[in-house]
Protein backbone atom coordinates (compact mmCIF):
# COMPACT_ATOMS: atom_id res chain seq x y z
CA UNK A 1 0.00 0.00 0.00
CA UNK A 2 1.74 3.34 -1.26
CA UNK A 3 1.98 6.41 1.32
CA UNK A 4 -0.70 8.79 -0.34
CA UNK A 5 -3.52 5.66 -0.56
CA UNK A 6 -2.75 5.19 3.37
CA UNK A 7 -2.75 8.70 4.34
CA UNK A 8 -6.14 9.00 2.14
CA UNK A 9 -7.89 6.01 4.52
CA UNK A 10 -6.04 7.12 7.79
CA UNK A 11 -7.70 10.84 7.35
CA UNK A 12 -10.78 9.67 6.11
CA UNK A 13 -10.86 7.00 9.28
CA UNK A 14 -10.05 9.85 11.87
CA UNK A 15 -13.00 12.16 10.32
CA UNK A 16 -15.51 9.35 10.98
CA UNK A 17 -13.66 8.05 14.30
CA UNK A 18 -14.50 12.55 15.64
CA UNK A 19 -17.62 12.86 14.04
CA UNK A 20 -18.78 9.07 16.47
CA UNK A 21 -17.53 10.44 19.15
CA UNK A 22 -19.42 13.53 19.19
CA UNK A 23 -22.60 11.05 19.02
CA UNK A 24 -21.06 8.75 21.34
CA UNK A 25 -21.85 12.16 23.81
CA UNK A 26 -25.50 11.46 23.24
CA UNK A 27 -25.67 7.81 26.23
CA UNK A 28 -23.12 9.96 27.81
CA UNK A 29 -25.22 12.94 29.01
CA UNK A 30 -28.36 10.26 28.90
CA UNK A 31 -26.57 8.75 32.00
CA UNK A 32 -25.90 11.67 33.69
CA UNK A 33 -29.48 12.67 33.31
CA UNK A 34 -29.95 8.95 35.16
CA UNK A 35 -27.46 9.93 37.49
CA UNK A 36 -25.51 7.19 36.17
CA UNK A 37 -21.29 6.75 36.80
CA UNK A 38 -20.49 8.24 33.55
CA UNK A 39 -16.60 8.86 34.45
CA UNK A 40 -15.32 6.14 32.57
CA UNK A 41 -17.92 6.52 29.50
CA UNK A 42 -16.64 10.06 29.37
CA UNK A 43 -12.97 9.18 29.17
CA UNK A 44 -13.42 6.56 26.65
CA UNK A 45 -15.13 9.05 24.32
CA UNK A 46 -12.69 11.90 25.13
CA UNK A 47 -9.48 9.23 24.39
CA UNK A 48 -11.54 8.25 20.98
CA UNK A 49 -11.41 11.91 19.98
CA UNK A 50 -8.14 12.74 21.17
CA UNK A 51 -6.80 9.90 18.78
CA UNK A 52 -8.08 10.54 15.66
CA UNK A 53 -7.63 14.77 16.11
CA UNK A 54 -4.04 13.91 16.44
CA UNK A 55 -4.12 11.67 13.35
CA UNK A 56 -6.10 14.26 11.77
CA UNK A 57 -4.02 17.01 12.86
CA UNK A 58 -1.05 15.21 11.84
CA UNK A 59 -2.04 14.71 7.78
CA UNK A 60 -4.04 18.30 7.77
CA UNK A 61 -2.23 19.08 4.77
CA UNK A 62 -2.65 16.20 2.82
CA UNK A 63 -5.69 16.60 0.15
CA UNK A 64 -7.45 13.26 -0.15
CA UNK A 65 -8.07 11.76 -3.47
CA UNK A 66 -9.86 8.58 -3.02
CA UNK A 67 -10.32 6.34 -5.57
CA UNK A 68 -12.54 3.30 -5.59
CA UNK A 69 -10.08 1.34 -4.05
CA UNK A 70 -9.33 3.99 -1.21
CA UNK A 71 -12.79 3.94 -1.11
CA UNK A 72 -13.57 0.13 -0.58
CA UNK A 73 -10.73 -0.53 1.94
CA UNK A 74 -12.24 2.56 4.32
CA UNK A 75 -15.35 1.37 4.07
CA UNK A 76 -14.28 -2.63 5.33
CA UNK A 77 -11.77 -0.44 8.00
CA UNK A 78 -15.11 1.85 9.24
CA UNK A 79 -17.15 -0.85 10.31
CA UNK A 80 -13.85 -2.62 12.32
CA UNK A 81 -13.43 0.77 14.07
CA UNK A 82 -17.21 1.33 14.90
CA UNK A 83 -17.27 -2.49 16.55
CA UNK A 84 -14.30 -1.40 18.11
CA UNK A 85 -15.76 1.76 19.64
CA UNK A 86 -18.84 0.51 20.16
CA UNK A 87 -17.26 -2.86 22.10
CA UNK A 88 -15.84 -0.66 24.81
CA UNK A 89 -18.41 1.38 26.51
CA UNK A 90 -20.46 -2.68 26.69
CA UNK A 91 -17.89 -3.96 28.17
CA UNK A 92 -17.14 -0.96 30.82
CA UNK A 93 -21.12 -1.12 31.93
CA UNK A 94 -22.50 -4.27 31.11
CA UNK A 95 -20.86 -8.21 31.87
CA UNK A 96 -20.92 -8.71 28.35
CA UNK A 97 -17.39 -10.11 27.02
CA UNK A 98 -14.94 -8.51 24.47
CA UNK A 99 -16.77 -10.95 21.73
CA UNK A 100 -20.45 -10.45 22.93
CA UNK A 101 -19.52 -6.48 23.54
CA UNK A 102 -17.92 -6.66 19.28
CA UNK A 103 -21.39 -8.64 18.38
CA UNK A 104 -23.79 -6.08 19.63
CA UNK A 105 -21.90 -3.72 18.68
CA UNK A 106 -21.67 -5.07 14.92
CA UNK A 107 -25.45 -5.96 15.19
CA UNK A 108 -25.99 -2.31 16.70
CA UNK A 109 -24.54 -0.73 13.61
CA UNK A 110 -25.37 -3.23 10.63
CA UNK A 111 -28.86 -2.66 12.27
CA UNK A 112 -29.37 -6.41 12.57
CA UNK A 113 -31.14 -6.27 15.28
CA UNK A 114 -29.61 -9.39 17.07
CA UNK A 115 -28.59 -8.97 20.72
CA UNK A 116 -26.81 -11.29 23.62
CA UNK A 117 -28.47 -9.57 26.42
CA UNK A 118 -31.23 -11.48 28.10
CA UNK A 119 -32.54 -9.11 30.50
CA UNK A 120 -33.03 -5.91 28.43
CA UNK A 121 -34.87 -3.74 31.14
CA UNK A 122 -31.49 -4.32 33.34
CA UNK A 123 -29.29 -2.40 31.30
CA UNK A 124 -28.13 0.94 32.19
CA UNK A 125 -30.02 4.31 30.43
CA UNK A 126 -26.71 5.06 28.96
CA UNK A 127 -26.00 1.34 27.47
CA UNK A 128 -30.05 1.50 26.30
CA UNK A 129 -29.07 5.05 24.31
CA UNK A 130 -26.42 3.72 22.96
CA UNK A 131 -27.69 0.67 21.19
CA UNK A 132 -30.28 2.50 19.64
CA UNK A 133 -28.07 5.28 18.92
CA UNK A 134 -25.68 2.68 17.16
CA UNK A 135 -28.75 1.66 14.83
CA UNK A 136 -29.75 4.98 14.02
CA UNK A 137 -26.33 6.27 12.53
CA UNK A 138 -25.54 2.51 11.08
CA UNK A 139 -29.37 2.85 9.50
CA UNK A 140 -28.41 5.86 6.84
CA UNK A 141 -25.05 4.71 6.72
CA UNK A 142 -22.23 6.05 8.42
CA UNK A 143 -20.62 6.89 5.33
CA UNK A 144 -23.29 8.56 4.05
CA UNK A 145 -22.74 10.72 7.10
CA UNK A 146 -19.15 10.63 5.99
CA UNK A 147 -19.49 11.85 2.68
CA UNK A 148 -21.23 15.00 3.78
CA UNK A 149 -18.56 15.69 5.98
CA UNK A 150 -15.26 14.70 3.86
CA UNK A 151 -16.90 16.60 0.78
CA UNK A 152 -16.24 19.26 2.78
CA UNK A 153 -12.68 18.86 2.63
CA UNK A 154 -12.76 16.94 -0.61
CA UNK A 155 -15.96 17.38 -2.85
CA UNK A 156 -14.07 15.58 -5.97
CA UNK A 157 -13.36 12.17 -4.02
CA UNK A 158 -16.90 11.63 -2.07
CA UNK A 159 -17.97 9.54 -4.75
CA UNK A 160 -16.10 6.47 -4.02
CA UNK A 161 -17.41 6.47 -0.59
CA UNK A 162 -20.92 6.59 -1.70
CA UNK A 163 -20.26 4.01 -4.33
CA UNK A 164 -18.91 1.51 -1.93
CA UNK A 165 -21.53 2.02 1.03
CA UNK A 166 -24.97 2.84 -0.70
CA UNK A 167 -26.95 -0.04 -1.17
CA UNK A 168 -28.69 -0.13 -4.10
CA UNK A 169 -27.98 -1.53 -8.14
CA UNK A 170 -27.44 1.68 -9.22
CA UNK A 171 -26.19 5.17 -7.69
CA UNK A 172 -28.91 8.10 -8.51
CA UNK A 173 -27.93 11.46 -7.37
CA UNK A 174 -30.92 13.19 -7.19
CA UNK A 175 -29.15 16.85 -6.59
CA UNK A 176 -26.35 17.74 -8.89
CA UNK A 177 -23.87 17.14 -5.99
CA UNK A 178 -23.19 14.38 -3.94
CA UNK A 179 -22.97 16.12 -0.94
CA UNK A 180 -26.16 17.74 -1.32
CA UNK A 181 -27.76 14.21 -1.82
CA UNK A 182 -26.37 12.91 1.11
CA UNK A 183 -27.23 16.04 3.64
CA UNK A 184 -30.54 15.95 2.34
CA UNK A 185 -31.07 12.26 2.81
CA UNK A 186 -30.16 12.65 6.60
CA UNK A 187 -32.13 15.26 6.49
CA UNK A 188 -35.31 13.71 5.94
CA UNK A 189 -34.14 10.43 8.51
CA UNK A 190 -33.83 12.96 11.49
CA UNK A 191 -37.28 14.07 10.27
CA UNK A 192 -39.18 10.99 10.12
CA UNK A 193 -36.97 10.17 13.88
CA UNK A 194 -38.83 13.26 14.69
CA UNK A 195 -41.76 12.57 14.19
CA UNK A 196 -42.04 8.52 14.61
CA UNK A 197 -40.69 10.02 18.17
CA UNK A 198 -43.60 12.58 18.88
CA UNK A 199 -46.03 9.98 17.61
CA UNK A 200 -44.83 6.87 20.04
CA UNK A 201 -44.76 9.72 22.73
CA UNK A 202 -48.89 10.77 22.28
CA UNK A 203 -49.01 6.85 22.00
CA UNK A 204 -48.18 6.52 25.79
CA UNK A 205 -44.61 5.99 25.89
CA UNK A 206 -42.15 7.37 28.19
CA UNK A 207 -40.20 9.87 26.08
CA UNK A 208 -37.02 7.82 26.72
CA UNK A 209 -38.64 4.67 25.19
CA UNK A 210 -40.07 6.63 22.30
CA UNK A 211 -36.46 7.96 20.97
CA UNK A 212 -34.69 4.82 21.54
CA UNK A 213 -37.79 2.82 19.46
CA UNK A 214 -37.60 5.46 16.70
CA UNK A 215 -34.02 5.53 16.37
CA UNK A 216 -34.82 1.68 15.78
CA UNK A 217 -37.31 1.66 13.64
CA UNK A 218 -36.24 4.53 11.51
CA UNK A 219 -33.19 2.86 11.03
CA UNK A 220 -35.04 -0.79 10.71
CA UNK A 221 -32.34 -2.31 13.53
CA UNK A 222 -35.00 -3.35 15.81
CA UNK A 223 -33.39 -3.23 19.29
CA UNK A 224 -35.56 -2.56 22.18
CA UNK A 225 -35.88 -0.61 25.70
CA UNK A 226 -37.93 -3.96 26.48
CA UNK A 227 -37.22 -7.90 27.42
CA UNK A 228 -40.64 -8.23 25.29
CA UNK A 229 -39.56 -5.68 22.76
CA UNK A 230 -43.01 -3.74 21.16
CA UNK A 231 -45.34 -6.36 22.90
CA UNK A 232 -44.04 -4.89 26.22
CA UNK A 233 -46.58 -1.80 25.93
CA UNK A 234 -49.54 -4.06 24.98
CA UNK A 235 -50.72 -0.88 22.39
CA UNK A 236 -52.38 -1.70 19.15
CA UNK A 237 -51.80 1.91 18.32
CA UNK A 238 -48.28 1.91 19.19
CA UNK A 239 -47.74 -1.18 17.06
CA UNK A 240 -49.79 0.68 14.43
CA UNK A 241 -46.99 3.49 14.24
CA UNK A 242 -44.16 1.60 14.32
CA UNK A 243 -45.75 -0.71 10.82
CA UNK A 244 -45.69 2.64 8.99
CA UNK A 245 -42.83 4.02 10.31
CA UNK A 246 -41.29 0.28 9.44
CA UNK A 247 -42.65 0.28 6.17
CA UNK A 248 -41.77 3.61 5.18
CA UNK A 249 -37.92 3.23 5.79
CA UNK A 250 -37.86 0.37 3.88
CA UNK A 251 -38.90 2.49 1.17
CA UNK A 252 -35.79 3.90 -1.10
CA UNK A 253 -35.00 7.52 0.81
CA UNK A 254 -34.38 8.32 -2.83
CA UNK A 255 -38.44 8.59 -3.27
CA UNK A 256 -38.88 10.14 -0.12
CA UNK A 257 -36.29 13.01 -1.15
CA UNK A 258 -38.12 13.20 -4.83
CA UNK A 259 -41.11 14.13 -2.39
CA UNK A 260 -39.81 16.76 -0.71
CA UNK A 261 -37.59 18.79 -3.10
CA UNK A 262 -40.21 18.28 -5.80
CA UNK A 263 -43.61 17.53 -4.41
CA UNK A 264 -44.47 14.63 -6.37
CA UNK A 265 -45.27 11.10 -5.96
CA UNK A 266 -43.10 10.06 -8.90
CA UNK A 267 -40.73 7.95 -6.69
CA UNK A 268 -43.48 6.23 -5.37
CA UNK A 269 -44.69 5.23 -8.45
CA UNK A 270 -41.69 2.89 -9.30
CA UNK A 271 -41.71 -0.64 -10.02
CA UNK A 272 -40.14 -1.33 -7.01
CA UNK A 273 -42.21 0.54 -4.31
CA UNK A 274 -45.06 -0.75 -6.01
CA UNK A 275 -43.87 -4.12 -5.72
CA UNK A 276 -42.76 -4.11 -2.08
CA UNK A 277 -46.22 -2.72 -0.61
CA UNK A 278 -48.02 -5.31 -2.78
CA UNK A 279 -45.72 -7.84 -1.47
CA UNK A 280 -46.08 -6.35 2.40
CA UNK A 281 -50.09 -6.19 1.89
CA UNK A 282 -50.47 -10.16 0.93
CA UNK A 283 -48.27 -11.45 2.73
CA UNK A 284 -49.62 -9.90 5.45
CA UNK A 285 -53.43 -10.42 4.90
CA UNK A 286 -51.67 -14.09 4.28
CA UNK A 287 -50.32 -14.44 8.25
CA UNK A 288 -53.42 -12.64 9.57
CA UNK A 289 -55.68 -15.53 8.21
CA UNK A 290 -53.03 -18.10 9.48
CA UNK A 291 -52.99 -16.38 12.83
CA UNK A 292 -56.70 -15.94 13.42
CA UNK A 293 -57.32 -19.78 12.42
CA UNK A 294 -54.49 -20.78 14.51
CA UNK A 295 -54.94 -18.55 18.02
CA UNK A 296 -58.57 -17.95 17.29
CA UNK A 297 -57.88 -14.34 18.10
CA UNK A 298 -60.38 -11.45 16.43
CA UNK A 299 -59.47 -10.56 12.84
CA UNK A 300 -58.21 -6.84 14.20
CA UNK A 301 -56.15 -8.54 16.78
CA UNK A 302 -54.80 -11.15 13.89
CA UNK A 303 -54.56 -8.50 11.13
CA UNK A 304 -52.58 -5.44 14.32
CA UNK A 305 -49.52 -8.27 14.83
CA UNK A 306 -49.32 -9.98 11.45
CA UNK A 307 -48.77 -6.76 9.54
CA UNK A 308 -46.60 -5.68 12.18
CA UNK A 309 -44.75 -8.78 12.29
CA UNK A 310 -44.45 -9.19 8.22
CA UNK A 311 -43.10 -5.30 8.25
CA UNK A 312 -40.94 -6.04 10.87
CA UNK A 313 -39.59 -8.98 8.86
CA UNK A 314 -39.63 -7.58 5.41
CA UNK A 315 -37.60 -4.66 6.24
CA UNK A 316 -35.12 -6.84 8.41
CA UNK A 317 -36.01 -4.50 11.37
CA UNK A 318 -36.42 -7.49 13.72
CA UNK A 319 -39.26 -6.17 16.21
CA UNK A 320 -41.42 -8.43 17.90
CA UNK A 321 -45.35 -8.28 19.90
CA UNK A 322 -45.65 -12.47 20.10
CA UNK A 323 -43.84 -15.53 19.29
CA UNK A 324 -44.26 -15.58 15.89
CA UNK A 325 -42.55 -18.81 15.82
CA UNK A 326 -45.19 -20.61 17.61
CA UNK A 327 -48.03 -19.97 15.60
CA UNK A 328 -47.29 -23.24 13.06
CA UNK A 329 -45.05 -24.54 9.84
CA UNK A 330 -47.50 -22.44 7.32
CA UNK A 331 -46.56 -18.98 9.46
CA UNK A 332 -42.98 -19.99 9.20
CA UNK A 333 -43.24 -20.50 5.90
CA UNK A 334 -44.79 -16.99 5.20
CA UNK A 335 -42.16 -15.32 7.53
CA UNK A 336 -39.34 -16.75 5.80
CA UNK A 337 -40.32 -15.59 2.81
CA UNK A 338 -40.32 -12.18 4.10
CA UNK A 339 -36.81 -13.00 5.38
CA UNK A 340 -35.35 -13.72 1.58
CA UNK A 341 -37.34 -10.34 0.31
CA UNK A 342 -35.70 -7.37 2.27
CA UNK A 343 -36.51 -3.62 1.31
CA UNK A 344 -35.91 -1.57 -1.38
CA UNK A 345 -32.82 -0.20 -2.45
CA UNK A 346 -31.39 2.67 -0.89
CA UNK A 347 -33.67 2.06 2.36
CA UNK A 348 -32.26 1.60 6.11
CA UNK A 349 -33.89 -1.80 5.35
CA UNK A 350 -31.19 -5.20 4.74
CA UNK A 351 -31.66 -8.38 2.69
CA UNK A 352 -31.67 -9.12 -0.97
CA UNK A 353 -33.96 -6.48 -2.15
CA UNK A 354 -37.13 -6.19 -4.63
CA UNK A 355 -35.30 -4.47 -7.34
CA UNK A 356 -33.09 -7.28 -7.59
CA UNK A 357 -36.27 -9.80 -7.86
CA UNK A 358 -37.77 -7.63 -10.55
CA UNK A 359 -34.46 -7.68 -12.31
CA UNK A 360 -33.96 -11.42 -12.01
CA UNK A 361 -37.50 -12.82 -13.07
CA UNK A 362 -37.86 -10.01 -16.11
CA UNK A 363 -34.59 -11.35 -16.87
CA UNK A 364 -35.68 -15.25 -16.85
CA UNK A 365 -38.54 -13.86 -18.61
CA UNK A 366 -36.59 -12.38 -21.28
CA UNK A 367 -34.14 -15.86 -21.70
CA UNK A 368 -37.64 -17.70 -21.83
CA UNK A 369 -38.72 -15.58 -25.01
CA UNK A 370 -35.39 -15.87 -26.39
CA UNK A 371 -35.64 -20.09 -26.45
CA UNK A 372 -38.59 -19.16 -27.99
CA UNK A 373 -38.04 -16.41 -30.51
CA UNK A 374 -34.75 -16.63 -30.97
CA UNK A 375 -34.03 -13.38 -33.55
CA UNK A 376 -36.06 -11.60 -31.15
CA UNK A 377 -34.70 -7.98 -30.62
CA UNK A 378 -35.71 -7.66 -26.57
CA UNK A 379 -34.40 -6.26 -23.11
CA UNK A 380 -35.29 -6.35 -19.51
CA UNK A 381 -37.50 -2.81 -18.79
CA UNK A 382 -38.04 -1.74 -15.60
CA UNK A 383 -39.61 1.92 -14.97
CA UNK A 384 -39.46 1.96 -19.07
CA UNK A 385 -35.85 1.97 -18.86
CA UNK A 386 -33.82 -0.28 -20.40
CA UNK A 387 -31.48 -2.22 -17.65
CA UNK A 388 -28.14 -2.93 -18.84
CA UNK A 389 -26.26 -5.95 -19.18
CA UNK A 390 -23.99 -5.12 -16.77
CA UNK A 391 -26.84 -4.24 -13.74
CA UNK A 392 -27.72 -7.67 -14.77
CA UNK A 393 -24.86 -9.21 -14.43
CA UNK A 394 -24.01 -7.65 -11.20
CA UNK A 395 -27.83 -8.76 -9.87
CA UNK A 396 -26.58 -12.11 -10.58
CA UNK A 397 -23.50 -12.30 -8.86
CA UNK A 398 -25.24 -10.42 -5.50
CA UNK A 399 -27.99 -13.22 -5.80
CA UNK A 400 -24.93 -15.89 -5.93
CA UNK A 401 -22.91 -14.51 -2.88
CA UNK A 402 -26.04 -14.05 -1.06
CA UNK A 403 -26.52 -17.82 -2.04
CA UNK A 404 -23.21 -18.95 -1.13
CA UNK A 405 -22.78 -16.87 1.78
CA UNK A 406 -25.69 -18.13 3.83
CA UNK A 407 -24.66 -21.35 2.75
CA UNK A 408 -21.19 -21.45 4.40
CA UNK A 409 -22.54 -19.66 7.73
CA UNK A 410 -25.39 -22.29 7.97
CA UNK A 411 -22.95 -25.52 7.19
CA UNK A 412 -20.41 -23.41 9.91
CA UNK A 413 -23.18 -23.60 12.67
CA UNK A 414 -24.41 -27.13 11.20
CA UNK A 415 -21.18 -28.67 11.79
CA UNK A 416 -20.93 -27.08 15.25
CA UNK A 417 -23.92 -29.10 16.58
CA UNK A 418 -26.99 -26.88 15.80
CA UNK A 419 -30.01 -28.00 14.50
CA UNK A 420 -31.04 -27.42 10.75
CA UNK A 421 -33.75 -24.94 11.69
CA UNK A 422 -31.18 -23.12 13.77
CA UNK A 423 -28.21 -22.65 11.31
CA UNK A 424 -30.15 -21.82 8.42
CA UNK A 425 -32.44 -19.02 9.90
CA UNK A 426 -29.60 -18.19 11.82
CA UNK A 427 -27.41 -17.65 8.82
CA UNK A 428 -29.73 -15.38 7.11
CA UNK A 429 -31.21 -13.85 10.41
CA UNK A 430 -27.46 -12.05 10.12
CA UNK A 431 -26.45 -12.12 6.53
CA UNK A 432 -29.40 -10.16 5.65
CA UNK A 433 -29.44 -8.13 8.83
CA UNK A 434 -32.67 -9.31 10.00
CA UNK A 435 -31.79 -9.99 13.93
CA UNK A 436 -34.31 -13.19 15.26
CA UNK A 437 -34.31 -16.05 13.29
CA UNK A 438 -35.94 -19.56 14.23
CA UNK A 439 -35.36 -22.44 16.74
CA UNK A 440 -33.05 -21.42 19.08
CA UNK A 441 -32.79 -17.75 17.67
CA UNK A 442 -36.14 -17.08 17.60
CA UNK A 443 -37.74 -13.65 18.37
CA UNK A 444 -38.51 -14.82 22.19
CA UNK A 445 -34.78 -16.06 21.91
CA UNK A 446 -31.16 -14.18 22.06
CA UNK A 447 -27.93 -15.00 20.95
CA UNK A 448 -26.12 -15.42 24.34
CA UNK A 449 -25.68 -18.97 24.26
CA UNK A 450 -23.23 -19.02 20.80
CA UNK A 451 -19.38 -19.31 21.61
CA UNK A 452 -17.00 -16.40 20.87
CA UNK A 453 -15.83 -17.70 17.89
CA UNK A 454 -19.22 -18.07 16.78
CA UNK A 455 -19.90 -14.70 17.71
CA UNK A 456 -17.14 -13.26 15.76
CA UNK A 457 -18.03 -15.30 12.57
CA UNK A 458 -21.53 -13.81 12.74
CA UNK A 459 -20.26 -10.32 13.36
CA UNK A 460 -18.40 -10.42 10.21
CA UNK A 461 -21.21 -12.01 8.67
CA UNK A 462 -23.44 -9.16 8.97
CA UNK A 463 -20.56 -6.98 8.02
CA UNK A 464 -20.54 -8.89 4.92
CA UNK A 465 -24.48 -8.48 3.90
CA UNK A 466 -24.55 -4.83 5.26
CA UNK A 467 -21.98 -4.07 2.77
CA UNK A 468 -23.88 -6.03 0.48
CA UNK A 469 -20.93 -8.40 -0.23
CA UNK A 470 -18.96 -7.06 -3.27
CA UNK A 471 -17.41 -4.67 -0.94
CA UNK A 472 -15.92 -7.12 1.07
CA UNK A 473 -14.94 -9.84 -1.18
CA UNK A 474 -13.19 -7.58 -3.44
CA UNK A 475 -10.80 -7.45 -0.58
CA UNK A 476 -10.06 -10.93 -1.48
CA UNK A 477 -9.37 -10.33 -5.04
CA UNK A 478 -5.41 -10.20 -5.89
CA UNK A 479 -6.35 -7.40 -8.44
CA UNK A 480 -7.48 -5.10 -5.97
CA UNK A 481 -3.83 -5.36 -4.03
CA UNK A 482 -2.09 -4.80 -7.07
CA UNK A 483 -1.98 -1.14 -7.40
CA UNK A 484 -1.73 -0.49 -3.23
Amino acid sequence: MDIHALKNVLKFLSIIGMALSLFLLIPVVTGVLYREDMHAFAFFVAGLFGINGIVFLLLQQHTIRLSIRDGVLSVNLVWILLGIAGTVPLVLYTDAGWADGFFEAISGFTTTGATIYSDIEGLPHSILMLRSLMHWLGGMGIIVLGVGLFSLINPSGSLALFKAESTGIKMEKVTPKIKDTAMRLWGIYVLFTLVDTIALKLAGMSLFDAINHAFSTISTGGFSTKNASLGAFDSPLIIWITTFFMIISGINFLAHLKLFSTGTLDGYKREEVVWYLLIFVVLSLVLSGVDEFVDKDSLFHAMTHSFFTIASVLTTTGFATLDYAQWGHIAISVIFVAMLIGGNAGSTAGGVKVIRYIVLFKNLSLQLQKILHPNAVVGVFIDRQRVSSQIISSTTGFIFLFIITNMLVTLYLFGRGFDAMTAVSTALACVGNIGPGFALTGPAQNYAFFSDADKIILSFAMIIGRLEFYTVFLLFSRSFWKKF
